[in-house]
């Protein structure tokens, strides 16, 4: 077992991951969930891409946000569960100094744009929804392929200074960094220095990002379930609402323990830190673990793919 022990250096090599502090002895057990929810997160995307490639009907904007999504949570999973696990299992609690920044970096960064093809989705449900005549000539492959540009340059371009602020200050009292992931805040505070700037434009980010996109999402779900509720058939407005309720939990499950992570480093000294590790770590694992379910098996035409697929093999 590595030694804990804070030490004096102005320049660390490497960072020191505990894990989840207070549960140190129940890594193994909390582990066996966190590597079930990567593998199912893993096959699920993974499918979900392969389906939506190989079947061309499936080649219109849902699906195409769909892929995208899929594939953003591959790299958001990714980045984090490997070296986690490294740490749950091998006691391997070391990361290089420039992996810890840039794992930092793919967290924040995807995290962000998650969140913008969440509205994407959300607007494409919307369109759908509310005008679907219009609905092939509004999204067409080109609006598709813009709003998916604008998703990701804004998450890489307003993340982007977050691992070179980390970078400029001195690290004199410790590297040990209490949480299973090179979180920003976990990092930063760290430092020796008045890491305000870091803390301020931190925060900015967060409230342009969330507060934006959450005020988009429920707009659109709003006049959705206003259409919905206009609907002749009881049957319908029931498989709409099923769907929209699904999607709305999945959003919140993505939005909720992201926000109680971000706000709990700046503004409560109250919450259990392993509460808050715990949490930090869901809306990285769950999501990824049901979007393919929500968006992608409850789908009318992949559900129909993905039986078709079985029950060739069975025969």
């Amino acid at each position: 077992m590595l030694d804990f022990n804070a030490t004096a250096f102005t320049n660390p090599s490497t960072f020191i991951l505990v894990g989840i502090p207070g549960l140190e002895d129940m890594h193994v057990w909390i582990s066996i969930p966190f590597c079930s929810m990567y593998v199912f997160a893993l096959i699920g995307n993974i499918l979900t891409l392969f389906i939506i490639k190989t079947e061309t009907a499936l080649h219109e904007p849902m699906f195409y946000f769909l892929s995208m999504l899929a594939t953003t949570d591959l790299i958001l999973s990714t980045s984090t569960l490997p070296k986690m696990l490294g740490v749950f299992w091998f006691d391997y609690h070391e990361i290089n100094f420039h992996a810890c920044l840039t794992q930092m970096f793919f967290i924040h960064a995807f995290s962000g744009v998650e969140s913008g093809l969440l509205v994407a989705m959300a607007l494409d449900r919307y369109v759908a929804i509310c005008n679907p005549l219009r609905h092939s000539s509004i999204l067409t492959n080109s609006v598709v392929a813009r709003v998916g540009t604008v998703a990701l340059v804004r998450g890489l371009v307003l993340m982007t200074p977050h691992p070179f602020l980390v970078r400029r200050w001195p690290y004199c009292r410790t590297n040990i960094v209490p949480h299973t992931y090179c979180e920003h805040m976990a990092v930063v505070k760290l430092a020796c220095g008045d890491i305000s700037i870091n803390s301020l434009y931190s925060l900015a980010v967060i409230i342009l990002i969330v507060g934006t996109d959450v005020a988009c999402i429920s707009l659109s779900y709003v006049q959705i379930l206003r259409t919905v509720f206009n609907l002749p058939s009881k049957d319908a407005r029931l498989k709409t609402l099923s769907t929209c309720g699904s999607h709305i939990s999945v959003i919140l499950i993505f939005y909720i323990p992201a926000l109680f992570s971000f706000l709990t480093h700046r503004f409560s000294k109250h919450i259990p830190r392993h509460i808050h590790i715990l949490l930090a770590n869901v809306y990285l694992l769950v999501p990824p673990m049901l979007n393919p379910i929500i968006y992608g098996v409850r789908t009318k035409q992949i559900r129909a793919y993905v039986l078709q697929l079985f029950m060739t093999k069975i025969n």
